[in-house]
C-alpha cells in the first residue's frame, strides 16, 4: 500500500471576494523577479494559476512559440482562466487540474516552473518544491513567491485587525498550511535539494484612497462572505458575531485618510 499523499486546503476559498483579489494580479506586480528569466520559446508551468491574469502575462512573454501549461486544483477557477485567456487572444496555454504534490508531467519537461501564493497553503512545501524541481529542465528555473502574514503592518491601529490576523494565521495552520511562508522559502528550497537559490523580497502597499477602499472592502467581504469567515466560527476560533465586527473594522480602516497597509513577500529563483 502506498503512503498517503499530502493534501492542500485553500483557506481563502474561491468565492467572488477572493477572486476579485486574484483577478487584479499581473506579472508586473506579482512576478517581477521572474521576468528577466523569460524569453520567447520557453516551456512554462504555472502552478496555482487561479483566474489566469498572471498566466496570461507570462504566456505573452514566452510568445506564441512558447508553451504554457497552467494548473489549479479548482476546475471552476480554470473556467474563469479560460475566459480571461480567450479575451487576451492567447492560444499557447493549456489549462489542467493538478496537485502540486503529484504533478502529471515528465522529468525536465519545463524551462520555467512558477508558483505564486501556493506554498503557504500546501501540506508539504518541501515535497512540492521537489516536484517542481523534478519537472524543470537542466538549466531551467523554479520561481516561487509567497506572502508572510506576520509581516503585515498597518495604520491606524484598529484593534480588531490584530484579531483578524490572529484568526487568519490560526485557521491557515489548522488547515495544514503555513501563513508565514515568505520567510521560509529559502529554507524549504534548500531542503528540497536545489543547488543554487537566489532569495529576494518585495511588498504590496495600500495607501491611496482607491487602493485602501479596494483592499479594505475586499477583506471585509472575505470575513462575511467566504470560507474563511465561516470556518473561524465553525471551528470555535471566533464568536458568531466576530467576523462581522472584523469586517466593520476593515471598513473603518479603509475610510481613514491616513490609512496605510503593507505586506512582505518572499521570493526565490531556484536552480539545479
Amino acid at each position: 500500500m502506498s503512503a498517503p499523499q499530502p493534501s492542500t486546503v485553500y483557506t481563502h476559498g474561491h468565492q467572488e471576494a477572493v477572486l476579485r483579489s486574484h483577478r487584479s494580479r499581473t506579472a508586473a506586480d506579482s512576478a517581477a523577479y521572474l521576468l528577466p528569466e523569460l524569453r520567447p520559446g520557453q516551456a512554462l508551468l504555472d502552478i496555482g494559476c487561479g483566474p489566469g491574469t498572471i498566466t496570461a502575462d507570462l504566456a505573452a512573454l514566452v510568445g506564441p512559440s512558447g508553451r504554457v501549461v497552467a494548473v489549479d486544483a479548482s476546475a471552476e477557477v480554470l473556467e474563469q482562466a479560460a475566459g480571461h485567456l480567450a479575451g487576451r487572444g492567447l492560444a499557447n496555454v493549456v489549462l489542467e487540474c493538478a496537485d502540486v504534490h503529484r504533478l502529471p508531467y515528465r522529468d525536465g519537461e519545463f524551462d520555467v516552473v512558477h508558483a505564486h501564493q501556493v506554498l503557504q497553503h500546501v501540506a508539504d512545501p518541501v515535497a512540492a518544491l521537489r516536484e517542481m524541481r523534478r519537472v524543470t529542465a537542466p538549466g531551467g528555473v523554479v520561481a516561487v513567491r509567497d506572502v508572510d502574514y506576520a509581516s503585515m503592518t498597518w495604520f491606524p491601529e484598529v484593534p480588531a485587525l490584530d484579531r483578524w490576523l490572529e484568526l487568519y494565521r490560526r485557521t491557515a495552520r489548522a488547515n495544514g498550511g503555513e501563513p508565514d511562508a515568505g520567510r521560509r522559502l529559502l529554507s524549504w528550497a534548500r531542503a528540497a535539494g536545489f543547488a543554487e537559490i537566489t532569495a529576494s523580497a518585495t511588498t504590496w502597499t495600500y495607501a491611496t484612497p482607491e487602493r485602501r477602499d479596494w483592499w479594505g472592502g475586499m477583506w471585509a467581504d472575505r470575513m462575511t462572505g467566504t470560507a474563511l469567515g465561516r470556518t473561524v466560527v465553525e471551528r470555535g476560533f471566533a464568536e458568531p458575531d466576530e467576523p462581522g465586527r472584523i469586517a466593520a473594522a476593515w471598513r473603518e480602516w479603509s475610510a481613514a485618510g491616513d490609512g496605510w497597509f503593507s505586506m512582505l513577500h518572499g521570493e526565490i529563483l531556484a536552480r539545479g
